[in-house]
């Protein structure tokens, strides 16, 4: 049977730029039953959006003021954080939360801001996923408390032991963002404990990226729980992206539009309540 989970996904921008609102937010939605809140991680936006919020530190608020909420960024632009620091803030936060930290990760765009080239980083999709790439593996061996011997060609970590570790063993939760049907983003995901399709236009891309995911954590062995995530307006019927795989819904609102009582509206209809025999 799977059990679909449902969370808000969140832009933190102007009327949701203020971490306090956001915090209220995320305390309805624990007590409305959705079981988590994600929040995108920009520096800025395009117009008319002025005001963007830092993901962690209200991510941070989320995690003292709630008790059950699983939640996260949905998704980080790893190429543009240190990986050795993104281990120290993840392993936190982690354990601030007591155990409910997922890690979305993605190569980030320069399309809608130009965030990446206005602040001198990688513009190059191949570098970036390269960078993304290595940045998974030093996370994956910091989790781990054992001391870190890296030397790659973007980073370097020499013996650093990364403590505590965060609660959840062996690590936090990684889900991967990628296109649907697109061969390195699915191989990179079936690595890790999640999938995030990003401009998915139909159940049908899911089925097939959900099979070509299921194929390759076949080839490895791979038997723990794998979580697939889709963000789809409300109102939307998710039963056909279920059928196809999904086992999360994430509540998606326009980033130029959004407002704290169009998310309250959202948030008080409630979770999606569906189950489907077979499904998995």
């Amino acid at each position: 049977m799977t059990r679909l989970r449902s969370a808000l996904w969140l832009p933190i921008f102007d009327e949701l730029a203020d971490p306090a609102a956001v915090v209220r937010l995320a305390v309805e939605a624990e007590e409305a039953g959705w079981h988590g809140v994600f929040v995108w991680d920009h520096l800025r936006w395009q117009a008319p959006v002025r005001q963007v919020a830092d993901p962690w530190i209200t991510l941070a608020a989320i995690a003292t003021a709630t008790e059950s909420l699983r939640f996260g960024p949905m998704v980080t632009p790893v190429a543009r954080r240190r990986p050795a620091k993104l281990a120290k803030e993840t392993a936190t936060l982690d354990r601030l939360s007591g155990g409910r930290l997922t890690l979305g990760v993605g190569l980030g765009s320069d399309r809608f801001a130009a965030e990446l080239s206005a602040t001198g980083e990688e513009v190059d999709d191949r570098r970036r996923g390269q960078m993304l790439d290595e940045s998974l593996e030093i996370l994956t061996a910091a989790w781990s408390g054992e001391p870190v011997h890296h030397r790659g060609e973007h980073y370097t970590v020499d013996g650093i032991s990364f403590l505590p570790r965060p609660v959840q063993r062996p690590g936090v939760p990684v889900w991967a963002a990628g296109r649907p049907g697109k061969a390195k983003p699915l191989r990179r995901a079936a690595r890790y404990d999640g999938f995030f399709p990003v401009n998915l236009e139909h159940p049908d891309q899911l089925a097939e990226d959900a099979a070509t995911i299921r194929d390759l954590r076949g080839q490895t062995g791979r038997t723990t729980p794998y979580d697939i995530a889709v963000g789809l307006p409300s109102g939307t019927d998710p039963t056909p992206y279920v059928e196809a795989g999904a086992t999360w819904w994430l509540a998606e609102f326009e980033p130029e539009t959004v407002s704290l009582d169009e998310v309250r509206g959202v948030l008080r209809d409630g979770p999606a309540v569906l189950d489907i025999e077979g499904t998995r």
